[in-house]
């Protein structure tokens, strides 16, 4: 199967193994097919990810989402309460929350309410009894004085472990300074997509002047010791959290209603019934324990922050998966780049040796197929594990190989081919030619048996003409002849079998089969005698003998392949079927037609050309009849004047065939008076005359018989 390993294989493989490589890592390095890594990245999360964290039977689910969506806004409106609420809506809210483990509310209170200090002074009273809650805090790249109360808040929050720090800001926006003593904590919400607009990653840690403010969600979970900050590292208990480039790779659930959630108005309800002792939609004690996202999800009261598994989302969800993340421990891991550049190489060394040694681009392709999936396998498998191998570079790798090694290979082996072919071509057609070098076990003697269309041609009168003529002109003129036929043959996918002196034979159905060899024949044939015309008139203005042409084509069964000796071969076709098509050529000369036909090749023709019978004919040395026709042109092709001959002709062949002797004669006699070179005509006139002289003495004398060749 392969060729033996050498130091020069050994050396083109390495050149073309590193060359790609390096390519593919330089594109990986300055981020040009990031695009497409996030595409695929997103369509694994869509595909390969459980919907929901009950989907996943072994995910902690703690988190839960209240959303202020239309529904509450809705239900809120028909109290007479217009948005944005007084705060002390939110009030029952929280105090509804208190069993719950912690409560972020992710909406920015950076302004007094509009409906009075009042307002907030009752909200700041709901978060201090909880002592559970967290506000966010926005930090910009603009420059706002800060206030004291600010650089408190700013100094309380702050991680004071010297840690990496995804992004540096110059201000905060904090709460206002009435809630700003009752909130559990908070940290920042600003987090930028990828290059696309899509959350993908995120960063824990911000820089502002000289603090490291956390991420939103982070204080909480170092105070509840679910994870812990150690040197430059943050663990989820003692395992090690991924980060690629400063940023966690957030594993989205595939569906975007993953939590679960409620409306605000739903607990709002559920506190009122409570309150008045009935039984609520939400049980308080359904919270305990749980760690409660507040956020905006109605339409226009949110940002739009498209996700991997949804084009449309909200902040409060990205927090959702972050959290989720956490107490699952379930962030991606992303293979280290000197791990995806040497699979890199791998590939590309792999894929370069495979196609070198192998000469068969069947095997090639199915190899390069194998190997896409190979590929395309381990990295689903990898993203199931949580471990991130983006898919392009690998499979780039595969492509930017496989091409480098293809080119190579067939621009030194495409040399020794062409060199090949050239040496095929003085003695075959091209098409063979092309056909037996993609082939190679067809070059060895015998055959296979196939159905083909045989085509013989011959010059009338050849030996007459060449007495004529000085021999170099003789040459010159089958030169020319011979030219002609070739054009009409190959033109109409034909192959061109051998030219045995004034004659040519070709063939169709080998090595080629089509639904149209029949017709392709016939069309060659046809085209051949147009051809003529133009050349017999160069001849006549040369001075040159006018020459003629006589066809002769059958389909049949043959021997297709190369015969021969083992040292010395021809692809060429042998069996009665060809001998036939012979018998047949030679037959124009007694009827004087031009293309003769059997009924074997017409039957494959789809009537599209203009035929008239000849009638049944048994030639020596063949016990069985043919019935052979003469072509003259496709249909749509033929003039009136033909038409009539045929339709005149026609008829009075069906009085010969009903035995009507008489009336045959006449009409065959009518024909004769207006075309008297009708070759066919003539014959039939003396076969009438035949038959009216003596009775015939055999039941098969319709058939014409030829004793000779």
């Amino acid at each position: 199967m392969f060729n033996k390993i050498n130091r020069d294989q050994i050396k083109k493989t390495l050149i073309l193994g590193f060359l790609s490589a390096l390519l593919v890592i330089t594109s990986s390095y300055f981020g040009i097919f990031n695009d497409f890594k996030h595409t695929t990245f997103d369509l694994f999360s869509r595909l390969l990810n459980p919907d929901s964290p009950a989907e996943a039977k072994s995910h902690i689910n703690k988190v839960v989402i209240i959303e202020i969506d239309q529904r509450s806004l809705d239900d809120v409106n028909r109290e007479g309460i217009s948005w944005p609420w007084p705060r002390q809506i939110y009030a029952p809210i929280i105090e509804y929350l208190s069993e719950a483990e912690a409560v972020f509310v992710d909406i920015l209170f950076t302004e007094p309410s509009s409906y009075g200090l009042e307002d907030d002074q009752i909200f700041s009273e709901a978060i201090k009894k909880n002592s559970n809650v967290y506000l966010p805090v926005f930090l910009t790249k603009s420059f706002y004085e800060m206030s004291v109360y600010d650089e408190l808040l700013i100094n309380k929050i702050s991680i004071k472990s010297k840690v990496k720090t995804a992004r540096e800001f110059n201000s905060a926006i904090t709460p206002i300074d009435v809630l700003k003593d009752s909130i559990s904590s908070s940290g920042n919400v600003t987090i930028a997509p990828d290059n696309d607009g899509v959350y993908r990653r995120i960063p824990l840690f911000f820089k502002l002047n000289d603090y490291v403010i956390p991420h939103f969600l982070l204080n909480f979970l170092i105070k509840s010791e679910t994870v812990s900050i150690k040197g430059n590292n943050i663990y989820y208990k003692n395992s090690k959290i991924p980060f690629a480039n400063g940023k966690l790779i957030l594993n989205y659930y595939g569906n975007v209603k993953a939590f679960n959630s409620f409306s605000a108005s739903q607990i709002l309800k559920s506190y009122l019934d409570v309150s008045k002792s009935k039984t609520p939609q939400i049980s308080k004690d359904y919270f305990k324990n749980k760690v409660v996202l507040i956020g905006l999800t109605a339409p226009g009261l949110y940002d739009l922050r498209p996700t991997p598994v949804a084009s449309v989302s909200t902040g409060i969800y990205i927090h959702a998966t972050t959290l989720n993340n956490f107490y699952n421990n379930n962030f991606f891991k992303e293979v280290p780049d000197i791990v995806l550049f040497a699979f890199i190489i791998v590939i590309c060394l792999v894929c370069s040796y495979f196609i070198l040694i192998s000469p068969s681009l069947i095997r090639n392709v199915s190899f390069f197929i194998f190997l896409l999936s190979l590929i395309v396998v381990i990295n689903i498998v990898l993203f199931k594990l949580t471990i991130y191998l983006n898919l392009i570079d690998p499979v780039l790798s595969l492509i930017l190989s496989f091409i480098f090694a293809v080119a190579y290979s067939y621009a030194t082996e495409g040399k020794k081919r062409e060199l090949t072919e050239k040496t095929l071509l003085q003695y075959m057609d091209k098409q063979v030619a092309s056909y037996l070098l993609n082939n190679p076990s067809l070059i060895k003697s015998g055959g296979m048996k196939k159905r083909v269309t045989v085509f013989f041609a011959d010059i009338a009168d050849f030996t007459t003409i060449a007495e004529k003529l000085p021999p170099e002109e003789v040459a010159n003129l089958l030169i020319k002849v011979f030219n002609l036929f070739s054009d009409k043959i190959i033109e109409n996918r034909g192959v061109i079998d051998k030219y045995i002196g004034d004659s040519v034979m070709a063939f169709w159905g080998a090595p080629i089969e089509s639904a149209n060899d029949e017709i392709n024949a016939c069309l060659a044939a046809i085209g051949s005698f147009k051809s003529l015309d133009e050349l017999n008139s160069e001849f006549q203005k040369n001075g040159l003998p006018v020459i003629s042409l006589r066809v002769g084509i059958n389909s049949g069964d043959a021997i297709v392949g190369n015969m021969g000796s083992d040292r010395v071969f021809d692809y060429t076709v042998v069996g009665d079927s060809v001998n036939l098509a012979s018998r047949i050529e030679s037959l124009n000369k007694h009827f004087n037609t031009k293309i003769l036909i059997s009924e074997n090749t017409l039957s494959k023709t789809n009537d599209i050309f203009a035929v008239r019978s000849i009638g049944l004919i048994e030639v020596k040395g063949k016990s069985i009849h043919t019935q052979i026709y003469e072509v003259f042109d496709v249909k749509e092709n033929i003039d009136q004047e033909t038409t009539i001959l045929l339709e005149t002709y026609s008829k009075a062949l069906a009085y010969f065939n009903d035995e009507k002797i008489n009336e045959a004669y006449d009409n065959f006699v009518k024909i004769y008076e207006k075309y008297p070179d009708d070759g066919p005509t003539d014959f039939y006139i003396k076969r009438c005359e035949q038959l009216l002289t003596k009775k015939p003495l055999t039941n098969d004398w319709k058939t014409i018989k030829f004793d000779s060749k």
